[in-house]
């Protein structure tokens, strides 16, 4: 992933960067002096995401972006030879809502986490941009078409644990978060079977807070879900 970070309005590009495997988007920029304030697009570009950013210079009340790396489970049963792979994953999710409610997808045992409920999305394909990645994902895990509002967020995760096929490895998920609206939404059907995602829902906007979400889409919803349109 590339990001491009530009200043206020009339002053252009002031940083381009690359995203290293396990490094944090808002921290490298952190490093620079400078605060994300708007994320503006995000593209495919020979073969590689592209987002652009919006930042201000880091002021003393300025607060430093939160890192989250898990590091290594202590649970996680390592052989004596066995070395993690690296593995940097960039994927699109977003927060839906229609007439019925937010939608939300249940993690199934394919998953680090089966039983906690996610945002619908997932990884991108090779040369796929992250827009299009979210609406073929949101169809496949959901059978729901959406309409991409905008961007909110950009996600970075760390953490060294099992694949699906047994591999271990050093995983690094960038995850870009969007805004979107259902304007025909249907009873949610998995078409994906026996994919990351169990089950799907419209979950009613005023007892979301019931269900067991994970840290990422909680925090995500808290702080977005009531601004996104339903029409």
């Amino acid at each position: 992933m590339r990001i491009i970070a530009i200043g206020s309005p009339g002053t252009g590009e002031l940083v381009r960067l690359h995203v290293d495997h396990g490094q944090h988007p808002h921290q490298q920029l952190w490093r620079r002096g400078l605060v994300v304030t708007e994320l503006l697009s995000a593209r495919m570009e020979d073969g590689e995401v592209v987002l652009t950013l919006r930042v201000h210079e880091r002021t003393p009340s300025s607060r430093p972006p939160r890192i989250k790396h898990r590091g290594i489970d202590p649970t996680l049963a390592i052989g004596p030879e066995e070395r993690p792979v690296d593995h940097q994953r960039i994927a699109a999710y977003a927060v839906v809502r229609s007439t019925r409610g937010v939608l939300g997808t249940e993690c199934s045992n394919k998953t680090a986490v089966p039983g906690l409920w996610q945002l619908p999305g997932g990884g991108l394909d090779p040369g796929e941009a992250p827009a299009e990645a979210l609406m073929r994902e949101v169809n496949e895990e959901t059978g729901q078409k959406v309409r991409i509002n905008r961007l909110i967020d950009l996600q970075s995760d760390h953490w060294v644990g099992r694949a699906p096929n047994g591999v271990l490895e050093d995983f690094h998920a960038l995850r870009i978060i969007y805004t979107a609206t259902c304007l025909e939404p249907t009873t949610p059907n998995v078409i994906d079977i026996d994919g990351t995602t169990a089950r799907a829902a419209w979950v009613p906007v005023r007892s979301w807070r019931s269900l067991p979400w994970t840290s990422g889409a909680r925090s995500l919803l808290d702080k977005h879900l009531d601004s996104v349109p339903t029409w």
